[in-house]
């Protein structure tokens, strides 16, 4: 396999992520190109999540969409979930799902500052919006 449709493959994998944070309503979603700065993953995927429950249900979301779609499971997994950060491990793309709390504690932004940021666009078909705006509206 050539460079190039791996890093294809990484870009989509780590769209994916975030689509799928998203999706569970998770906020402040960033993705950040790490090529060129760290050995072990091409891009990291950083949201927030407003409590420890909704980290829980994006996590486990993200695992069940990424194996139902792409027969795909992290090669690992860590909870700390009593610490508000959830990881998974993707190779390619590593997944942080933080509390509001913790992502300022942690800051992974203003550590991987000269990281290029992925532009993300949520998906256009309007299931977030409308839902999460006739629940949360």
């Amino acid at each position: 396999m050539s460079a190039e449709p791996a890093a294809d493959y990484s870009r989509a994998l780590a769209q994916r992520l975030a689509e799928v944070a998203d999706s569970k309503a998770a906020t402040e979603i960033v993705v950040l190109d790490m090529r060129g700065l760290v050995s072990y993953t091409d891009f990291l995927a950083i949201c927030t999540a407003r409590n420890e429950r909704q980290a829980r249900a994006i996590a486990d979301e993200v695992k069940l969409r990424l194996k139902q779609e792409q027969q795909l499971l992290p090669a690992g997994s860590e909870a700390a979930e009593a610490a508000g950060w959830i990881v998974l491990d993707y190779l390619d793309c590593v997944m942080h799902v933080f509390t509001e709390e913790e992502r300022k504690r942690y800051q992974l932004e203003d550590l991987w500052r000269e990281a290029p940021k992925l532009e993300f666009q949520a998906p256009q078909d309007g299931v977030r919006g409308h839902l999460y705006g006739a629940a949360h509206g």
